[in-house]
């Protein structure tokens, strides 16, 4: 399984990105996979930004919530992370996961930097 994230970038504040998680290796027709984005910033934790299960129930961080939308295209093996009204604190590496939920295998991409700055 590979994931490979793309679309970051810097952005002003109340600007907008989307990001997308290209998987190869793995189908998401099969149900078996949920994904994530992540995100971590200089000097804190990583956090859970978003989630979609493997039949669709999308889940966000508070910090996120209005703002964000995760989605998959089935077809093409894509998770985007669409980033409205984006704010400085929102300034992290962003991660793409997969989850194999029947043997708890997981699976992370290498990132892609969002800056966002005036």
């Amino acid at each position: 399984v590979q994931l490979v994230e793309s679309g970051g970038g810097l952005v002003q504040p109340g600007g907008s990105l989307r990001l997308s998680c290209a998987a190869s290796g793995l189908t998401f027709s099969s149900y078996s996979y949920s994904m994530k984005w992540s995100r971590q910033a200089p000097g804190k934790d990583g956090e859970l930004v978003a989630g979609i299960s493997h039949s669709g129930i999308t889940n966000y961080a508070d910090s996120v919530k209005g703002r964000f939308t995760i989605s998959k295209d089935v077809v093409k093996t894509t998770v985007d992370l669409q980033m409205n009204s984006l704010k400085p604190e929102d300034t992290a590496v962003y991660y793409c996961s997969a989850r194999n939920r029947w043997n708890g295998n997981e699976y992370w991409g290498r990132g892609t930097q969002v800056t966002v700055s005036s």
